[in-house]
């Protein structure tokens, strides 16, 4: 699952217990890119606030398809198939699909076509970048902060794509359920982790007739 050792979450204690907590109540178990923070999971909170800001102004289907298109130049694995996936509900497969085989000229239109380019330039090579590429984004109708929010979630994406590539981190088994064929095709870099899913284990039950604090 990753190259470094990780805490066990029937372990966890503290500041790793909550962050556990956290990812288990937006995934509904704790993925194993939150495992490999164990070490450090302030760094993650901190991240997901950033993240969050970064992505406040955006809509969510712009979103999802300027972080798959950066996801797919970054052979992220993870990344590709929780957003390829999140991208298939607000659109559909074919969508998807097109994006992975860099034809997103025939499903969207000029100007999300655009962006999706620019994404992609963004995650492959920031200094590749032309003046003419923006230009080319004014002109069919974004705004400098729009272009801001582009370039800013395609930058960011490469920190958590590289981080769990660096520590050997795959993507979760659960996301690939419901959707095979797609998930193959998003399946751009390191193979997806085939274990179960874990979970937080359930606190103990108070005995019957105690209150809480109450002492034994």
């Amino acid at each position: 699952m990753a190259f470094i050792e990780i805490q066990p979450l029937a372990h966890a204690r503290g500041n790793v217990r909550d962050m556990y907590n956290r990812q288990q109540a937006h995934w509904g178990y704790v993925p194993n890119y939150a495992k490999v923070f164990s070490h450090r999971p302030e760094a993650l909170a901190r991240w997901g606030r950033l993240q969050a800001e970064l992505r406040r102004p955006v809509p969510d289907r712009r979103y999802e398809l300027i972080t798959l298109a950066a996801a797919l130049e970054l052979r992220s694995t993870p990344c590709a198939l929780a957003h390829g996936r999140a991208l298939a509900d607000l659109t559909n497969d074919e969508t998807v699909q097109a994006l992975v085989e860099g034809r997103e000229a025939e499903a969207l239109d000029a100007a999300e076509a655009a962006m999706v380019g620019y994404a992609r330039a963004v995650a492959r090579d920031a200094t590749a970048v032309s003046e003419t590429q923006v230009d080319e984004l004014r002109l069919l109708g974004f705004s400098d902060a729009e272009i801001l929010d582009i370039a800013v979630l395609a930058a960011a994406r490469s920190f958590l794509t590289k981080t769990m590539d660096a520590l050997g981190c795959q993507a979760d088994s659960a996301l690939s359920e419901g959707y095979p064929a797609l998930a193959r095709e998003l399946t751009v870099g390191r193979p997806a982790d085939h274990a179960a899913v874990e979970r937080l284990p359930e606190p103990p039950r108070k005995p019957a007739g105690r209150e809480q604090g109450e002492l034994s």
